[in-house]
């Protein structure tokens, strides 16, 4: 890959990261990055101290990295650090680092080894670093301490699946060499993520601290347990060095003669090492950002493109221009006039799916709610004949009535016409909490200039309540003028003798009026539930209903084929039923006057709807239907008053009859003309009104109400939200303009082939022997001396213990650079060139047999 890419992508992301930051985490997680992954103690945060060359991350025993510290290394003349938490402060002193890291994850997680998954952004610049972006993540935990709950194990592990599992994300899996290698949480959990090891990059440490007569060196040539990214090996800092203040300068010199001076590890030393590792996380980093620079590309342009519409608005925001907020109100005004326009009229652009609202809720009132209120006042029939009665004999007075006086018939009207007060009041009030709503919907687009949201939704809501109160004198004068002329020549209206004559042929027994008109008339249709009988048979089911004036049949559906049963209406009443516990039905029952079994052997049959509305809905039909609400009256007294009224006088029931029947004619009348004149009269002096105030007047009463800088003045959030929509337009731009330079002829260093790593799938059955193991049969066999001569050996720093074995100059073997001398039996290895001076003489006899270690 050229230096131009090694130079710019890197840096790139950083970039990119400052201007994701204001984002949220969920934008960082999709940067190319390096994420540190290893169990507790592990040496992940000495590996980092390394690449740094300072002391600054925190230090202790137990878990001490307790949120995740992204760390971004940048090539530079001057050496210091900066937190995104503490803008333009430049930390010079790194004790001053690590004591902010200390105070910054106590402020978050508290002081007593909690965890949280919210990052820390260090950047640290330094002649001596690599370009790099890594993640410093918690350890790898197994038993809660402190106030750490009791699942930190997991909580832990899915924080780290936060940030491995993203495809830009490579993994550091960090494992110290005195542990098995083969149970590594580390490599465990990269697998499960990264199953084919293309993201995966293997770090040995502590190997300094192994048994002696021990060494990782299979596992380090990639032959024991490998991966395709192959493994580096490092010596950090003991616990002692860092105690004494041992400077990192002089640990990577002690790191360099370990890896020159052992036996096992020489041939590689130039392989092995903190500054190499470095050097390959760099060269693997940026092949990474170079393999997923096209979907990155992809991504940024879609975000590029998804803010592009808002920032269009904020690109020539003037805040000093006066004619900007003039302009903005004069738009913003204009914006809401149109939204409460559609929400009333109806718009096919972002349609409500979740609920009824604005005209479509004002329709329902004005044709479902209202003639159901008006239904559902419906007078009673019994108090209604005895209000009849009490009426002619009063007229009639001392002197016996030989006609049916028509000063009774209205007088009952009257008093039925003013009872329509009650549900086209409702109606107004009900219309009136719904524009007030729609207004409070309009307005939210106006939440960027609260002073102006709270100023426009003050006086419009004024306004409706104004005219609230118009309208509802309006709709009184409506009934007060239906009540100041009874219109007896109607064309609709059945008159005197046709109420005679129908009356004549009615039984004695008390019916509704005008029920032989719709004797097979469908009052209603719908689904209803059964509900006690379905506990019965193990559970509620649902029916399709149809009312008549004579009967309640249901069938299966509502094909209505397939009839279940008819319930005639006789002597039935209704009442309400409460909910159960558990029910979302909303209960109703009809049960008879009688004492009698409604259905079978049901003294009441309870049915459900899915809504109190759905109740009263049907309440109302019934009704219709001459099906009345259960009301505490005295039976016994409404049987007396039948009697003395209607049963010991012949002929004052004919002309009660009479009545009821002019009665029953005169209000549907009345009845349809009040249904259509209140919505018409709402609309026209609420509804139009209000649109009309919004689009003429609107604008005036804002310029009267305050100051326009009062009302135009931003709040804090959008004064923010457009910084931040700006900077990351900008950042967008600008990596889109870096990534187009880059040159694309340039190929990125392919992936390695695939290694077998089925090890690491049934690692957890019958893990391989540990590099601790693997080495020691080597270290204790007898070694033959060649029989040519040799130079003297070089001095061995760790000779092996066992006692009898002569001294090991080097272990001979199959080299990496060599890769077609692997096999034990075959050419004898070449020894490689030493850094600083020529290898000695090397004995020419193949390599001695070692059971179990692969050839």
């Amino acid at each position: 890959m050229g230096n131009r890419e090694m130079e710019e992508l890197i840096p790139l992301v950083n970039r990119l990261q400052d201007a994701f930051s204001a984002l949220g985490q969920s934008c960082l997680l999709e940067l190319p990055q390096i994420a540190v992954v290893g169990g507790q103690s592990a040496g992940k945060s000495s590996v980092l101290e390394n690449f740094v060359g300072r002391d600054f991350l925190p230090r202790g025993s137990g878990i001490v990295t307790r949120r995740p510290l992204v760390l971004q290394l940048v090539t530079s003349k001057a050496e210091y650090a900066e937190f995104l938490h503490c803008k333009g402060k430049k930390f010079t002193d790194f004790d001053e680092v690590r004591h902010e890291i200390e105070a910054e994850t106590d402020r978050v997680t508290g002081m007593n080894k909690g965890i949280s998954s919210i990052p820390i952004n260090l950047r640290v610049y330094s002649p001596h670093v690599l370009n790099l972006t890594l993640i410093d993540l918690p350890g790898i935990t197994k038993v809660p301490v402190g106030d750490q709950p009791p699942d930190i194990e997991y909580q832990i592990r899915d924080m780290i699946m936060q940030f491995i599992t993203r495809e830009n994300c490579l993994i550091l899996a960090v494992t110290p060499a005195n542990t098995d290698l083969a149970n590594s949480d580390a490599l465990k959990l990269a697998k499960e993520v990264d199953p084919q090891g293309l993201r995966t990059i293997g770090v040995i440490t502590k190997l300094d601290l192994m048994d002696e007569g021990t060494d990782a060196r299979d596992v380090l040539e990639n032959k024991l347990l490998p991966l395709r990214r192959g493994y580096v090996g490092v010596v950090n800092r003991s616990q002692k060095d860092i105690d004494g203040k041992k400077d990192i300068k002089a640990a990577m010199l002690a790191e360099r003669k370990f890896f020159l001076s052992h036996p096992a590890y020489r041939h590689i030393a130039d392989r092995m090492g903190t500054p190499h590792l470095q050097k390959v996380l760099n060269q693997q980093l940026t092949n990474h950002i170079r393999d997923t620079l096209p979907n990155f590309r992809n991504k940024l342009q879609g975000q590029l493109l998804s803010i592009e519409h808002e920032v269009e608005a904020y690109k020539n925001f003037k805040p000093e221009d006066p004619t900007r907020k003039t302009k903005a109100l004069l738009q913003m005004v204009q914006q809401f006039a149109v939204d409460f326009e559609k929400r009333i009229e109806g718009s096919g652009d972002q349609v409500d799916t979740l609920e009824l609202s604005g005209g479509a809720k004002i329709n329902r009132i004005f044709h479902e709610r209202f003639p159901f209120e008006i239904v559902k006042m419906e007078f009673n029939e019994k108090e209604l004949r005895r209000e009849i009665s009490y009426a002619i004999k009063n007229i009639h007075g001392i002197r016996t009535g030989l006609f049916t006086p028509d000063m009774a018939f209205e007088a009952i009207v009257k008093k039925q016409i003013v009872k329509l007060k009650g549900p086209s009041l409702k109606s107004v009030d009900l219309v009136m909490q719904e524009l007030i709503n729609t207004v409070k919907k309009c307005t939210k687009k106006l939440a960027n200039f609260p002073r102006l949201c709270e100023e426009t939704e003050r006086i419009v809501a004024n306004h409706i309540r104004e005219r609230e109160g118009k309208t509802k004198d309006q709709v009184l004068l409506l009934i007060d003028i239906q009540v100041s002329y009874i219109n007896t020549n109607h064309e609709d209206f059945i008159g005197f003798a046709n109420a005679q004559q129908r009356s004549s042929q009615v039984h004695k027994k008390s019916t509704i009026g005008n029920q032989e008109k719709r004797y097979e008339l469908v009052i209603r249709k719908g689904w209803l539930t059964v509900s006690n009988i379905g506990i019965m048979k193990g559970g509620s089911k649902g029916y399709w209903f149809v009312l008549t004036a004579e009967s309640l049949c249901w069938y299966k559906d509502d094909e209505e084929k397939e009839k279940k049963y008819m319930l005639p209406l006789d002597n039935l009443k209704v009442r309400d039923v409460e909910k159960g516990f558990m029910s979302s039905k909303h209960i109703f029952a009809l049960f008879n006057t009688e004492q009698r079994n409604v259905y079978k052997d049901y003294r009441f049959l309870e049915l459900a709807c899915d809504s109190q509305e759905d109740v009263d809905s049907w309440k109302a039909s019934l009704l219709r239907a001459g099906v009345y609400p259960d009301k505490s009256l005295n039976n016994e007294n409404d049987e007396n008053g039948q009697a003395e009224n209607f049963s010991m006088d012949p002929q004052l029931e004919r002309q009660v009859e009479t009545i009821r029947n002019l009665v029953d004619s005169y209000m549907s009348i009345i009845n349809k003309c009040i249904r259509d004149l209140i919505p018409k009269t709402i609309m026209h002096l609420m509804i139009n009104n209000v649109k009309d105030f919004i689009n003429s007047e609107l604008l005036a009463q804002l310029y009267s109400s305050e100051d326009q800088n009062t009302l135009m003045e931003e709040s804090a959030e959008q004064a923010q939200r457009r910084d931040e929509m700006l900077r990351m337009y900008q950042a967008l731009k600008e990596a889109l303009v870096i990534i187009g330079d880059i040159n694309t002829a340039t190929v990125s260093t392919p992936a390695p082939p695939p290694v077998d790593d089925s090890w690491l799938q049934h690692s957890r059955r019958s893990p391989p022997p540990s590099p601790t193991t693997q080495r020691r049969p080597t270290l204790s066999a007898p070694l033959t001396r060649p029989t040519s001569g040799r130079g003297p050996a070089p001095a061995i720093p760790s000779p092996g213990p066992h006692s009898g074995a002569p001294p090991v100059p080097f272990r001979p073997g199959p080299l990496p650079p060599f890769p077609n001398s692997s096999d034990s039996f075959g050419t004898p290895p070449q020894v490689p060139s030493r850094p600083t001076r020529a290898p000695p003489s090397v004995p020419r006899r193949p390599p001695p047999a070692v059971p179990g270690r692969p050839s």
